[in-house]
């Protein structure tokens, strides 16, 4: 039996337009499954644009069936009122997720550009050319919430990914985390000080 690919559905999400991307990871092998956005600035009704997504993510939910969901985590801007509407959204794409059985993960933009170029403060088009480079695709998008969205998907999978133990079981030494709070973890850093 051939084990199908695992996908992770990204999510930018937006009052006017809403990016997604979706990704199929199998072994090692990353690719693009499908992107697009959900434009909803033709629909005045703040309260239909949130159905408009719930509905466009348990879409989509349902067709590729993802193992995770990933959104991208709102930025603090000055405008309180496109705060609150980019929260309610957030907001509709993760209850959406859960209504479906998935727990969503969030990241802030500036991880999310990190994970893709190795910049926190790379623009939306490095991040643009570095998944076309990554994912090996080559189409022009309209709107860079798309891209961005299949960032967030890409990050997720960067961020879940575990190490792999070497062959032959050798094991890992683990070093003490030196920003625990464990009386443990200052004891074997600081053997010194024991009286």
């Amino acid at each position: 039996m051939q084990n199908k690919p695992h996908i992770i559905l990204g999510i930018d999400p937006g009052t006017l337009v809403m990016g997604y991307g979706l990704i199929a990871i199998d072994k090692s092998n990353v690719s693009l499954s499908e992107m697009g956005v959900l434009e909803l600035s033709k629909h005045h009704d703040h309260a239909q644009r949130l159905e408009l997504i719930f509905r466009k993510i348990e879409s989509l939910i349902k067709i590729h069936n993802p193992i995770a969901v990933a959104i991208e985590a709102p930025f603090f801007g000055k405008n309180v009122q496109s705060m609150l509407k980019l929260g309610r959204a957030q907001g509709v794409a993760i209850a959406a997720a859960m209504m479906c059985g998935l727990q969503s993960h969030e990241y802030a933009p500036r991880k999310i550009k990190q994970s893709i170029t190795g910049r926190g403060n790379a623009t939306k088009e490095q991040v643009w050319q570095m998944l076309q480079h990554i994912l090996k695709f080559n189409e022009d998008v309209r709107f860079l919430d798309a891209t961005d969205a299949v960032a967030v998907a890409l990050c997720h999978h960067y961020q879940s990914k575990l190490p792999v133990a070497p062959e032959g079981g050798m094991k890992l030494k683990r070093k003490p985390n030196k920003k625990s709070n464990s009386w443990e973890s200052f004891l074997s850093l600081n053997p010194d000080r024991i009286k």
